[in-house]
């Protein structure tokens, strides 16, 4: 498999409604900037739905291989399938991962939200290839959003899931990076930190710039 912790460095969320552009050309350009994984999240008002939803799945799936990586779905498993993903992510009340596995080829990317030490704890007893864990500060970005967990709670989980990479997501701006890093997450997960900002492209350098390769 793919080196995961390298690949969780630079992740991008994005769905259509997260962008007043062209997401496929806010997609490009954060490509070009160098974010490591894009998730694929078509959720909450004007989302695009059926085959709408379907086309722009495809058409970002391909710009991503383009750049070499990896393209996962948001919650949607059989979307995911269908159009030949590399992986899904799914939030605690989405479908088990054992579920997912029993559908899904051998080298299928899953990843999990959690928010604190007990749902880590069971994302790695139930075989989930990575977790991401948050929110680490309040954000405006999704709906029903839990309380921020900030930088104990990354370093409780990292102690708690051991080598298992994980990705922090939850009102990252550039500023937080470095603490986040040092806490224990292998990378950063951000939505309009690159899809709201003047230039994706230069958005995605800053971050990509402040974590070193493993």
């Amino acid at each position: 498999m793919m080196n995961l912790k390298r690949c969780l460095r630079v992740y991008l969320i994005m769905g259509s409604n997260n962008t007043v552009r062209d997401p496929l050309s806010v997609l490009e350009e954060a490509l070009k900037g160098g974010i490591t994984l894009f998730q694929y999240r078509e959720k909450g008002a004007n989302a695009k739905v059926g085959q709408e939803k379907k086309e722009l799945a495809m058409k970002m799936k391909r710009l991503c291989h383009k750049y070499s990586v990896p393209f996962i779905v948001n919650d949607d498993v059989l979307l995911a399938l269908e159009i030949g993903a590399d992986g899904v992510h799914v939030g605690q009340d989405d479908e088990i991962v054992a579920s997912i596995k029993a559908q899904c080829p051998k080298d299928f990317i899953i990843g999990v939200s959690t928010t604190n030490s007990q749902e880590a704890n069971q994302a790695v007893k139930d075989g989930a290839d990575y977790i991401g864990v948050g929110p680490i500060y309040a954000t405006d970005t999704k709906e029903d959003v839990k309380l921020p967990i900030g930088l104990e709670g990354v370093a409780e989980i990292r102690s708690t899931v051991g080598d298992l990479p994980i990705v922090a997501i939850g009102g990252i701006k550039t500023s937080h990076v470095a603490g986040i890093i040092q806490a224990g997450a292998d990378g950063v997960s951000v939505i309009s930190a690159i899809s709201q900002a003047k230039s994706p492209k230069i958005a995605a350098r800053q971050l990509a710039s402040l974590i070193n390769p493993s």
